[in-house]
């Protein structure tokens, strides 16, 4: 079984398939419990960086080189943290995946226009492709495999997946685990992180992509593509333009406010 996919050829066709529409049993009001990610490419899989990185066929593994790409930014991270209060092994696991190092997280946001923007960004080579916007439905999968039906902090991944308060994030690199996949709601290391509602999803996974290990344990359904066609990327785009979603306020800094320039301009 695969994801459920569904070609949107327009922001407002999107938005109204993303929209609830049965309300909350509680509350009456209608609210989603999916994330989203965009894509450049339709048919590429949920890799993460680490993934993209190494490869995902032996002998470049995870379980070979994330210990040593997360020990190495730890050594050379500290000089520009806030030597004001301790980080554990947890909260700069997260810090390196935002700035960029390659680790078994992935990125994904609450907004699905958010990940509208990240999927129909300029191409670099300015060849079109198919594009994509991944719906996972985070609260079914919590529910598979046993764990609070609220996104995890910091101080519950401690205790969730370690052998006591404290339990050392590298003891999990280091063991078979059981089976598992969560979502990660970070700390708000910057104003980027909450403007794009950021949070993440992380996983047992060694060697494979997030979207095969889903479907490997019966959750395929829990994963929904929304397929942009090529031929709409620049006209999806502008929408978002219309209705404020792009760099300048996605990238509340000066890079954001230049890349906006520049993208007009160009």
């Amino acid at each position: 079984m695969t994801a459920q996919e569904t070609v949107v050829r327009t922001l407002g066709e999107f938005v109204d398939l993303v929209t609830p529409r049965i309300p909350d049993p509680q509350t009456g009001r209608r609210r989603d419990t999916g994330v989203y990610r965009g894509a450049s490419d339709a048919r590429r899989p949920l890799l993460t960086s680490l993934d993209r990185l190494g490869g995902i066929d032996p002998p470049h593994t995870k379980r070979e080189m994330e210990e040593h790409v997360l020990r190495n930014f730890i050594r050379y991270s500290r000089p520009h943290l806030d030597r004001a209060r301790p980080h554990d092994e947890w909260e700069l696991l997260v810090a390196a995946q935002h700035h960029g190092v390659p680790t078994r997280l992935l990125d994904w946001t609450y907004s699905p226009l958010v990940a509208a923007f990240f999927a129909t960004r300029p191409a670099l080579n300015g060849a079109e492709t198919d594009r994509a916007v991944w719906r996972l439905d985070w609260q079914r999968m919590h529910r598979h495999f046993q764990l609070p039906p609220l996104a995890l902090l910091i101080e519950d991944l401690r205790k969730t997946f370690g052998d006591g308060e404290h339990a050392s994030l590298f003891r999990l690199f280091a063991r078979d685990s059981r089976p598992f996949a969560c979502m990660i709601e970070p700390p708000s290391l910057d104003n980027r992180i909450v403007a794009q509602a950021a949070t993440f999803t992380f996983t047992s996974a060694k060697d494979q992509s997030f979207d095969a290990f889903l479907a490997e344990h019966g959750l395929a359904a829990t994963l929904t593509r929304f397929v942009i066609p090529a031929g709409e990327v620049a006209r999806f785009r502008d929408q978002l333009d219309l209705v404020g979603i792009d760099e300048r306020r996605l990238f509340p800094d000066l890079d954001g406010v230049a890349t906006a320039i520049q993208r007009y301009y160009a």
